[in-house]
């Protein structure tokens, strides 16, 4: 990275690039613009612009615009074929407009073989790739309290790691593809939790327990967990907010349906993985698709006829 790097990273000389702007990565943008950083977006509806750019953020026209004008260019997108359309394939998109030694940082939830497709084609063009997905819902990414799982060549990482702080808290994973795989272990971890959570929860109101006292007091043992601590009260206060399910059930069934190509294939079979996105997927079949993971605690109350 002879340009950019080792160069360090300040407001006043790195601009950056935002693309994806929904509950999450505008959360993470707005919090780019209030420590100084110059910042363009891209959205496809142009009136989700209107917040970032009452905050000082300039809009451009497409992907590549964003990233001709930008030294790092974060997405923050929806799925994988987004994530392709966007940064890879297009004719617009951020590679076609990437200078060389310049950096793309994923932060979507994405595949591991498309974030060494990334990294590769990166560095066909003398640019560099990061993927970086996050954990810790819509409060992590307002309060700058995120897990960031970043993989890649670790000097670039090294390089990104003032940005990072200011979204919260980055290990390096490894290789092109480490973070994308460790999200996904991440889910399968959360998703557990999310289910039991709402299973107590769920069992200890048909036992006549206060729902806040009994949260506090196993929050201390071992049912403690930042899934309690993010979704308890949520679940309780039924404050269905945040990113919507549907982010749940793609991110499991990546871990469910993925093949990990190497010498040899590996399968991972995940049982509890597996009927844990039966019930996610439950939530949009009864309509609640639209609610955040905690949401899940619809499915049981529907089963026990609540």
């Amino acid at each position: 990275m002879e340009t950019c790097y080792p160069n360090p990273i300040a407001p006043t000389k790195t601009r950056i690039g935002w693309i994806g702007i929904g509950v999450m990565g505008g959360a993470m943008a707005s919090r780019l613009l209030n420590a100084g950083y110059s910042v363009t977006i891209y959205a496809r509806n142009p009136s989700k612009c209107l917040p970032l750019q009452s905050q000082g953020a300039h809009v451009a026209n497409s992907p590549a615009q964003v990233a001709h004008s930008s030294d790092v260019v974060f997405t923050m997108l929806s799925h994988p074929p987004d994530v392709r359309s966007v940064v890879l394939e297009n004719t617009d998109s951020v590679l076609s407009g990437l200078a060389p030694d310049r950096v793309t940082v994923d932060m979507t939830s994405s595949h591991p073989g498309l974030a060494r497709e990334i990294f590769t084609a990166a560095r066909a063009r003398g640019c560099w790739s990061v993927d970086a997905p996050v954990s810790g819902g819509d409060h992590g990414a307002r309060d700058g309290k995120l897990a960031i799982f970043a993989a890649g060549e670790c000097a670039v990482v090294k390089w990104l790691q003032s940005l990072f702080e200011i979204l919260g808290k980055v290990t390096y994973m490894g290789q092109a593809g480490c973070g994308q795989s460790c999200k996904i272990a991440n889910q399968i971890t959360v998703a557990s939790n999310l289910v039991g959570l709402s299973e107590g929860l769920v069992f200890a109101d048909k036992a006549g327990l206060d729902l806040k006292q009994f949260m506090g007091a196993i929050r201390g043992g071992a049912a403690g967990s930042k899934a309690l601590d993010l979704f308890g009260e949520r679940m309780i206060e039924k404050n269905w907010g945040g990113a919507d399910v549907g982010y749940m059930v793609k991110d499991l069934g990546m871990g469910v349906d993925v093949v990990e190509k190497g010498e040899d294939d590996k399968v991972v079979v995940l049982p509890g993985a597996s009927m844990n996105k039966q019930l996610f997927s439950s939530m949009v079949a009864i309509g609640n698709g639209m609610h955040g993971p905690q949401g899940l605690i619809t499915v049981i109350e529907t089963i026990n006829g609540k």
